[in-house]
C-alpha cells in the first residue's frame, strides 16, 4: 500500500511551529487524514471529532428560543462550528482563534469543512485571544457591540481545565474570569467546555460556584488504534434564567 504524506502549511506563530499535514493511513485502508501539530505535539485529527461535534449539539440543546448567537472558543478544524452552523436556531457564529494561520486554512479551502464554515453568511472568524476577551471586564465579545451578550459559549482550545496548551491560559480557569465570561452571557444562556480528560470534581465545584448549575457529559468514540473506544468530557454551565 503507498503510504502519502503532505505538509499543507507550516508557520511560526508566538506559541511555536504550527503544521497542517495530509496523510493516508496505511492502518485503516488508506482513509485520509487531516492532522494539526503545535511543534512536536499533536492537537488535533480528523480522525476523532465526535467530542468536539457533541461540545456544540449538547450546548445548543440545553438553550430554548431561536435567534441565537453563539461564539466558539478555537477554530481547530472547525467541526465544533460546523456542527453549530448546522442548528437553524442560530442566528450568528463567532469564532475566535489566537492563531492566524488556522483562520488562513478554512479561507483558503485547505481544510475540508473550510468552505462551508467560511461561506456561511452567520459565521465571523476572529483573529484574537480568547481568553483575554472572555476574561475582560471592559465588554463582550463584540468590540462593535460591547454590550451585546451571547447565548452559548464554546469552548475546545486546552486539553482539560487543568492541562493548558500555554500556561497563560490558566488563569481563565479561576472564579473571576469565569465570573466575567458568565457576564457576557444572556441570562439562561450556556458555557460548554471540551476536555481529553475525564471529569473533574474540582473544576465542577468552581463552575457551580459561577453558574446556577452544571454537569459533565462523557462522550465515547471508536478508538481503531487502541481497539475499543476512548472518551472525553463536555462541560455544560447553566447561567440562570433571572440572570443571578
Amino acid at each position: 500500500m503507498t503510504f502519502d504524506f503532505e505538509e499543507l502549511d507550516y508557520q511560526k506563530t508566538p506559541l511555536g511551529e504550527i503544521s497542517l499535514r495530509r496523510r493516508a493511513e496505511p492502518r485503516l485502508e488508506g482513509k485520509i487524514l487531516y492532522e494539526v501539530k503545535l511543534g512536536d505535539e499533536f492537537l488535533m485529527s480528523s480522525l476523532f471529532t465526535e467530542s468536539e461535534i457533541q461540545l456544540a449539539k449538547l450546548g445548543l440543546a440545553a438553550l430554548e428560543g431561536t435567534d441565537l448567537d453563539v461564539v466558539v472558543g478555537g477554530l481547530g478544524l472547525g467541526y465544533t462550528a460546523v456542527a453549530v452552523l448546522e442548528d437553524t436556531s442560530v442566528r450568528s457564529l463567532m469564532v475566535i482563534d489566537v492563531m492566524q494561520p488556522v483562520i488562513d486554512w478554512h479561507r483558503r479551502g485547505l481544510v475540508p469543512l473550510g468552505k462551508k464554515l467560511v461561506s456561511d453568511p452567520r459565521t465571523t472568524l476572529v483573529h484574537a485571544d480568547f481568553f483575554a476577551v472572555a476574561s475582560s471586564s471592559s465588554g463582550g465579545f463584540d468590540p462593535a457591540a460591547p454590550s451585546r451578550l451571547v447565548h452559548a459559549v464554546l469552548l475546545d482550545i486546552d486539553h482539560s481545565p487543568g492541562h493548558w496548551l500555554n500556561s497563560g491560559n490558566s488563569t481563565f480557569y479561576t472564579l473571576p474570569a469565569l465570573q466575567s465570561l458568565a457576564d457576557k452571557l444572556h441570562p439562561g444562556g450556556v458555557f460548554g467546555l471540551w476536555s481529553n480528560d475525564p471529569p473533574e470534581a474540582e473544576f465542577s465545584a468552581l463552575l457551580d460556584a459561577v453558574f446556577e448549575s452544571s454537569e459533565s457529559h462523557i462522550v465515547t468514540f471508536p478508538n481503531p488504534y487502541q481497539g475499543g473506544d476512548s472518551s472525553c468530557t463536555v462541560y455544560l454551565a447553566h447561567k440562570s434564567k433571572s440572570g443571578q
